[in-house]
């Protein structure tokens, strides 16, 4: 059995992660089940169940938890997030998007609500206190933000707890006025593992030395990081011929020329938020040394989508460029000669939080309260 990861909680004192803990597929399954099933996963958006009768599959972490669900409206135009998976024997029951007055398993035809309730099965009637509670479909915590669907298989906290600091930050946008734009969106495959690729967003200090172009747009300097319970956040201002937000007179910002909002939430989803909407970032591990990245675009003002730092034209570039440095990383840390790092207080303050948090759902030291 792996011991459990210490990360000391004084920055200034504190290694970072073992090398191991990037390669070994025992911590890797460890994390499967006590971080990603334990943790707040996004999902789908509204949009994908708008209207009563709407059901829509997903599978939570493809790849990793694998874990199919399904999310409907019934026709009380109550949202569920559902087991897809039927009562008798297993079967998936959804397997693309639809309208339906019910939900029937083509299996053995067993029929449910798009509640979830179990309402009949052919040759059931002499099976005793049938229908019980374990025949209808599990039902899955769930929750919204915005548009925006997250679900949690076995939830350590409550949602609330993981949002709530966005909210309070960013809660002025008018998030149900951004649109999902199919044509701005795609998914990189990153052959370096999920956490390397957390540690190298959660960290500005890379910016001058990896991505020239996003350095013109970002002002280094007076880039700061903001630690919460289970997330931060980095604030990139703009530098003077870039686009900021907006912001009203009540904003904790206002005043300042904010370019950027990059918003991690733990363990594995980044909203970015640009004058022109936001990017969704879902990071979802394939292998101790793959990683699947779907960018997700949102987009609220389509005049400002190729200005500033969030230049939809210009964030593939600055993915490409992470996947390379990442790569190399995901090379270095399997060196004999390379254990673990240390961290600059000043710079790497999200690297250090998110490792701890890491340490703690593995059962080491981390954060608590």
């Amino acid at each position: 059995m792996t011991p459990p990861v210490t990360i000391h909680p004084d920055i200034a004192q504190a290694s970072t992660l073992p090398a191991k803990f990037y390669s070994d597929p025992e911590i890797f399954a460890l994390m499967r089940e006590r971080v990603f099933a334990r943790s707040w996963q996004l999902v789908a958006d509204t949009d994908s169940v708008k209207v009563p009768g709407q059901v829509h599959p997903v599978t939570v972490l493809e790849g990793a938890l694998d874990e199919p669900l399904l999310l409907t409206r019934d026709h009380n135009d109550r949202l569920h997030c559902l087991s897809n998976v039927c009562t008798h024997r297993g079967t998936v029951l959804c397997h693309a998007p639809a309208h339906e007055k019910n939900l029937v398993c083509r299996y053995h035809g067993r029929r449910f609500d798009l509640d979830g309730t179990c309402r009949y099965m052919p040759e059931f009637e002499r099976v005793a206190g049938f229908p019980a509670s374990s025949d209808h479909l599990h039902k899955v915590s769930f929750g919204t933000f915005g548009k925006l669907i997250f679900a949690s298989l076995d939830p350590a906290f409550p949602l609330e707890d993981l949002l709530a600091d966005l909210q309070a930050r960013i809660g002025w946008l008018p998030l149900e006025r951004f649109d999902f734009d199919p044509s701005r969106s795609r998914d990189y495959l990153v052959h370096a593992n999920w956490a390397l690729y957390c540690d190298n967003y959660l960290e500005g200090f890379h910016i001058p030395f990896v991505h020239a172009s996003l350095n013109e747009a970002i002002d280094y300097g007076s880039y700061t990081t903001e630690l919460f319970r289970w997330s931060n956040l980095q604030l990139g201002l703009a530098k003077n011929a870039e686009e900021f937000f907006e912001l009203p007179a009540g904003s904790p910002d206002f005043g300042k020329r904010v370019g950027a909002y990059y918003w991690w939430l733990f363990p594995n989803t980044m909203l970015n938020f640009y004058p022109w909407g936001c990017s969704v970032n879902v990071v979802q591990p394939l292998g101790v040394d793959r990683t699947r990245v779907s960018f997700r675009s949102y987009v609220w003002k389509p005049n400002l989508i190729d200005q500033g730092a969030g230049a939809v034209g210009g964030l593939d570039r600055v993915e490409r460029e992470d996947e390379a440095v990442v790569e190399a990383v995901q090379r270095g840390v399997r060196s004999r000669f390379y254990d673990r790092g240390r961290y600059s207080p000043s710079r790497e303050q999200g690297v250090h939080h998110f490792h701890r948090l890491l340490a703690e759902a593995l059962g080491g030291a981390g954060l608590s309260g």
